[in-house]
């Protein structure tokens, strides 16, 4: 194996998305139940270099410099030791784990729990769109918020990459789907299936009527007129921020998206069956990922990250 691979590091925490660099790394180590990916797409959030475990590891030691990432799609290049369920060649996709180095990099070590098997007729810029977006908008919805058919859901962001698929998801359990968002992502929310659609640079998100959930990606005023909306009794869910607002006589909380390779399988399954369609934003290549990760794409999606063709 190679000693040195090509990646996109982050070594200020002050420097935010400027401050991410294209560098030589370390090959990873394959740790017992890892795998080591060689990652042909991957996804980066743009608030992960607020989160502690960027700059950590699990016993709270500094790993600068860290590379960011936290999605991807590729194929299976070795297996750590005991490692089961997956094989060298295999394609997959799936979360690497928060608190190691990420997906922006030629290859990363992943624990193979974290990873599905992805069918050979979904492409690898899908699937890095689909994983953490996807995991995150069903567990919001319907792990967390108990959404079921008749329910009204008010989803924000609705042409982002979670929102997008929270609301083909929610719409496809039944539910009517009010959707928010720029006045550009109007038709792509209605082509989702969403029912309404309300542009926040010019319609007051309190006019959309009484919901019974929230589901929130935006968080700060515009979270808090949506719990205004929210029935007694019903659940806001937001992966913002922790809610300072709550229903009457309902749920407010914030959940961090969790692996689950049933899953993802799942959603892959749905994608290949035309049931799911991940918004993939702008493309980039890795030698453009700092400057991709850096500017907020007009384009409805999420923006991936092409590594190998």
């Amino acid at each position: 194996m190679a000693e040195l691979m090509r990646a996109v590091i982050a070594r200020e925490r002050d420097a935010g998305v400027d401050g991410l660099t294209l560098a030589d790394m370390p090959y990873p180590h394959a740790a017992e139940n890892d795998v080591i990916v060689r990652v042909h797409a991957a996804g980066f959030t743009p608030g992960e270099l607020d989160w502690p475990a960027t700059w950590t590891d699990r016993a709270g030691r500094d790993r600068t410099p860290s590379i960011p990432g936290h999605e991807l799609s590729g194929v299976v290049a070795e297996l750590g030791y005991g490692t089961t369920g997956l094989t060298v060649g295999q394609r997959v996709f799936g979360l690497t784990d928060w608190a190691r180095n990420g997906s922006l990099a030629e290859f990363t070590a992943v624990e193979a729990r974290n990873l599905a098997p992805l069918p050979a007729d979904v492409d690898h810029t899908t699937a890095a769109a689909l994983a953490i977006s996807g995991l995150t908008a069903w567990q919001g919805l319907f792990d967390h918020a108990r959404l079921t058919t008749g329910q009204t859901v008010l989803i924000s962001g609705a042409a982002g990459g979670v929102g997008s698929i929270a609301v083909q998801l929610a719409r496809e359990a039944g539910a009517v789907v009010i959707a928010t968002g720029r006045a550009r992502d109007r038709e792509v929310a209605l082509g989702l299936g969403a029912t309404t659609f309300l542009d926040l640079d010019a319609e007051d998100v309190r006019d959309a009527g009484e919901v019974d959930v929230v589901f929130d990606v935006i968080g700060g005023e515009i979270m808090a007129r949506s719990t205004e909306l929210i029935r007694p009794g019903g659940t806001l869910v937001s992966v913002a921020m922790p809610p300072d607002v709550r229903p009457k006589d309902g749920r407010a909380l914030f959940f961090v998206v969790e692996p689950d390779r049933a899953r993802l399988a799942d959603l892959a399954q749905r994608v290949r069956d035309g049931r799911l369609r991940p918004l993939v934003g702008a493309v980039r290549p890795l030698s453009e990922a700092a400057d991709g990760c850096a500017r907020k794409s007009a384009v409805p999606g999420k923006t991936i990250i092409q590594v190998a063709a």
